[in-house]
């Protein structure tokens, strides 16, 4: 996901200003359906492997970290993306628009956080 996000922040999200008035609110409707079909696979097998392996060590901070990460990019997503997603479904805005480039700055730190935790686990079950 933190590869997935990063090519959102930048260069997906940036190039929303470049679809057209005219042809936005169908690209914005692809985009919507499309990604989702994609990222929530995704997003729900990280967050549940993140609660087995919880349940698994309970004793791990960062893999608490991790999760408390997961918790930050879901709440953003649902709470911040996902609003201005809709906003824009009736037409590009470009304050919506730049609004939406900055904070999902949220999510695209929280994932990389994350990521570099796992390296972190990775490394120190392989060791």
């Amino acid at each position: 996901m933190t590869g997935v996000i990063w090519f959102v922040q930048v260069v997906h999200y940036p190039l929303f200003s470049r679809v057209g008035t005219e042809t936005f609110t169908l690209y914005e409707s692809m985009h919507a359906t499309l990604t989702t079909l994609v990222v929530f696979p995704a997003m729900m097998l990280e967050l549940i492997s993140a609660a087995l392996l919880i349940l698994n060590d309970k004793d791990d901070w960062r893999l608490w970290a991790g999760m408390l990460l997961l918790i930050v990019i879901w709440i953003s997503t649902m709470f911040v993306q996902v609003p201005k997603h809709s906003e824009l479904s009736a037409g590009f805005n470009r304050a919506v628009h730049a609004s939406l480039v900055a904070t999902n700055w949220i999510r695209t730190v929280a994932w990389s956080l994350r990521s570099a935790l796992v390296i972190w686990i990775i490394s120190d079950k392989l060791n």
